[in-house]
């Protein structure tokens, strides 16, 4: 299994080979250590940040003439940057993804300008491209429950089965939990919860914040029947959900299953894994889910981030209103 080190390792070799001098590679090392050791960052955020800042140094290879220096990214002007941006806009990057590119770089120049090495105060000037306001995309009552109920087929072979109950039970820890697919999946053996004591679960999530979440019995349930059929010997600190060959079950997996489901049930294409996610905040908070506690079950370090549920209830109430008013 990948360790957190492995991961820390691999992120610096990548560091190594970008296109910039000796120096400041360095730098984006001990920087990406930063982000890793202190910040707490995520796992995908170092990820995508070292994925914008390989974009950059191969941009400024080819802006400047050659690798670029700590002395250059000092002298780099605001059109340097915007220059930068604009390349990536044609490249046919959106909106978030050159946001992303931009916290990236300001979170790299700051870190420089602590180390006392790069002090550029151009990045000031750039405004964050404005990103669309969208709404999370949760399904209704109804399709939600279809989507977790993935009943063994009659007549199904025993491999079948256990695979089924399996899926069933991820499913149920996604929308009666409200967890992101890689918390459920990377849950281990002794974290399943199986008796009627274990009525809540401590899940730790982005940047290894930790946070506890109640389990429905019928989700218990579910875990109970899926490791009784279950025929591999499952260890305590080994993974609780399996693919058929023992490793840790991949989200792929889920992802194509709920893709079969889509158009056997006749689910619309936003029906995904994480919607189910959104499904749970939703429908919480359309049956008078107080917002702070929602925040809390969904591991939001900011209230802003739960808030935009508010309007997934507005505008489902807007479209009742306007079909069912007689002068809408």
């Amino acid at each position: 299994m990948t360790t957190r080190a492995t991961q820390d390792d691999d992120l610096t070799a990548q560091a190594i080979a970008l296109a910039a001098a000796d120096e400041v590679t360095r730098e984006i090392v001990s920087w990406l250590q930063y982000l890793i050791s202190e910040r707490r960052a995520a796992d995908k955020t170092v990820e995508a940040y070292l994925r914008d800042i390989h974009q950059f140094m191969n941009f400024l290879r080819d802006h400047l003439g050659g690798e670029p220096t700590l002395a250059d990214l000092s002298d780099l002007r605001a059109a340097d940057f915007r220059a930068f941006f604009a390349s990536r806009r044609r490249d046919g990057m959106t909106s978030r993804t050159l946001a992303r590119a931009l916290s990236a770089i300001r979170s790299l120049f700051r870190f420089l300008e602590k180390q006392g090495v790069v002090e550029n105060a151009s990045l000031g000037a750039l405004r964050s491209p404005k990103i669309p306001h969208a709404v999370p995309k949760a399904l209704g009552v109804a399709a939600a429950q279809k989507l977790v109920t993935v009943a063994p087929s009659a007549g199904a072979s025993e491999t079948e089965t256990w695979v089924e109950m399996r899926d069933t039970a991820v499913l149920l820890l996604l929308y009666g939990c409200g967890l992101r697919i890689s918390e459920a999946l990377g849950l281990n053996r002794k974290q399943a919860p199986l008796t009627a004591s274990d009525d809540a679960m401590t899940i730790t999530g982005k940047g290894n914040k930790t946070r506890i979440v109640p389990v429905l019995p019928v989700t218990r349930e579910a875990i109970a029947t899926y490791l009784d059929l279950c025929p591999m010997a499952l260890e305590p600190n080994g993974p609780l959900f399996v693919g058929v060959k023992g490793g840790r079950l991949n989200a792929r997996n889920i992802q194509l299953l709920i893709q079969r489901m889509r158009g056997a049930l006749g689910l619309p294409d936003t029906a995904t894994p994480h919607a189910l996610r959104h499904s749970f905040a939703t429908h919480l908070l359309s049956a008078g889910g107080d917002l702070r506690a929602i925040q809390e079950l969904l591991g939001h370090a900011s209230l802003s981030s739960t808030q935009i549920y508010t309007e997934v209830d507005r505008a489902h109430l807007l479209r009742q209103y306007m079909g069912a008013h007689p002068r809408a």
